[in-house]
């Protein structure tokens, strides 16, 4: 393999963030309801309110983080750069603007770098939460950050 880029695993236990802006949440509670037998074999977290709600309404035990608008996604984004979050279900509302959108913007982008699954609608969050790779280890190059700072500095 190309040293620029190194393999992550994927743990058969994933850990899942849920996340839903407002007008989304009764819909997420609801695919948690559906997939219930499936999230629980996983680790899940979410921004506040969405894990309180999904906790108290499915009685997935959901680890909480703060409101999206108050930070919570870019605690969701710095979980993944740890490489504490394996995928993101994330309802999003197309039509509604959104006060924290940079940050949102944000949480997608960095899960893309990272090559993480996410879910922004629920007909892919179906097709991401059946797939055989929920039952099994998943492995996936990534950039190889270090390697990629070490040359930009000696071009500087």
């Amino acid at each position: 393999m190309d040293h620029a880029y190194i393999t992550l695993t994927i743990p058969k236990k994933k850990n899942i963030a849920l996340i839903a802006h407002d007008s989304k949440k009764h819909e997420l509670i609801e695919w948690c309801r559906v997939h219930k037998d499936i999230l629980e074999k996983h680790s899940l977290c979410g921004t506040g309110t969405t894990a309180r709600m999904i906790t108290d309404q499915t009685g997935l035990p959901v680890k909480g983080y703060n409101s999206g608008p108050l930070g919570g996604d870019q605690q969701i984004g710095a979980k993944i750069v740890e490489g504490r979050i394996d995928l993101v279900i994330f309802l999003s509302d197309p039509l509604t603007a959104q006060p924290h959108d940079p940050d949102v913007k944000a949480l997608l982008r960095i899960a893309q770098v990272y090559d993480i699954p996410i879910a922004n609608t629920k007909a892919t969050a179906d097709f991401m939460i059946t797939s055989p790779y929920m039952d099994k280890e998943y492995d996936h190059e990534v950039i190889n950050f270090k390697r990629n700072i070490e040359k930009r500095a000696e071009t500087l």
